[in-house]
């Protein structure tokens, strides 16, 4: 479970991401050195280095990850589910989009050494060892497809197995360095934690965690998009094609509006599909009139903004929204269940 996607907290990409989510690996918060600073010098304690462990992992990124899991455990469950199932996959997502996010962290190095605002990570900074993080992020993959078969099921396992394959090969060495669609296509393997979720309590795949799937993925492209408008310069530096570096702003700007309409009419299928209360539907139509509304606020002022105006533009604005969408979202298919009747 990796991908694009980000805490609303603390947003945070590694597609973030779906890619992730799916979906994808920066972090709008850190702070950065000057850009003619290089690699920060090697820290020396334990606490610096097991600090920097943890922070290969991107824990923020995995934070938004659970928060589609979870729910979807609970709408599975038409209920609440057990409590140790969903310590257990919690746990097991959490070592698994770990790993991925470590391996993200060891293919990427070198962007991260010429990106500002990655350059504070523990490879660039040299406190941990490229391999040393290589094994850590295999033992972690192996570790995570255990707990997850022996504790949960095998079905949960191979997709969590197949959600970090396909962010480390798909999205990470095939995709992110060639084309433009990186992160629409990369951004899948953020949509995973849906699926995951619910086999982790009913055991076999239906169409309810499919609609969920699709709308992480619709959500990923305006969600990444937008952050990547703001950091375009960056990937630009990296030579990393992400859309905006090779596109102009209202293009762009389209490109998200026609995928935040996917997203909602997508969103609004699950009521018919998973036979939801009252509760969800409404909250889906609010929040999709008012995802609609800030994407096509951005795309009039791409039309009137200069090329490389990017405070004009404002494309964080839609970036926390789109994080605070997802979570509200999420929420409201979790509570559905139990108040929505």
């Amino acid at each position: 479970m990796h991908a694009a996607l980000r805490s609303p907290r603390a947003p945070d990409i590694g597609h973030r991401e779906l890619d992730s989510a799916l979906v994808t690996a920066v972090d709008p918060h850190v702070s950065v050195p000057p850009a003619s600073a290089g690699p920060v010098s090697r820290p020396g304690s334990t606490r610096d280095v097991l600090a920097a462990y943890v922070g290969l992992t991107k824990p923020r990124i995995i934070e938004l990850l659970l928060l589609t899991t979870v729910p979807v455990m609970f709408l599975a469950q038409r209920g609440v589910p057990p409590l140790w199932l969903v310590v257990a996959t919690v746990l097991g997502g959490t070592l698994s989009a770990g790993s991925a996010n470590t391996l993200n962290c060891v293919y990427d190095a070198d962007i991260d050494e010429r990106m500002r605002r990655t350059r504070r990570r523990a490879l660039p900074r040299h406190v941990v060892s490229r391999r040393a993080a290589l094994v850590f992020g295999l033992a972690l993959g192996v570790v995570s497809t255990l707990w997850l078969g022996l504790l949960v099921n095998w079905l949960s396992a191979g997709l969590a197995l197949a959600a970090n394959l396909f962010y480390v090969v798909g999205y990470t060495m095939l995709l992110k360095r060639r084309t433009t669609q990186n992160i629409v296509w990369g951004g899948a393997a953020g949509c995973f934690p849906a699926l995951i979720g619910w086999t982790a309590v009913t055991g076999s795949l239906a169409w309810a965690p499919v609609v969920l799937f699709l709308v992480v993925f619709f959500w990923t492209p305006p969600h990444f998009w937008a952050l990547a408008i703001r950091y375009r310069d960056d990937y630009a530096a990296a030579d990393v094609p992400m859309l905006p570096v090779r596109a102009g702003a209202r293009a762009v700007a389209r490109q998200i509006v026609a995928y935040a309409y996917l997203m909602v009419a997508t969103s609004l299928v699950l009521w018919p599909v998973a036979g939801t209360g009252w509760l969800y539907p409404v909250v889906a139509a609010l929040l999709g009139a008012a995802f609609l509304v800030e994407s096509h606020l951005l795309l009039r002022r791409a039309a009137v903004a200069a090329p490389d105006d990017v405070v004009s533009l404002r494309p964080m604005r839609l970036f926390h929204w789109s994080n605070m969408y997802l979570t509200v979202l999420f929420v409201a298919v979790a509570l559905d269940p139990l108040v929505g009747r």
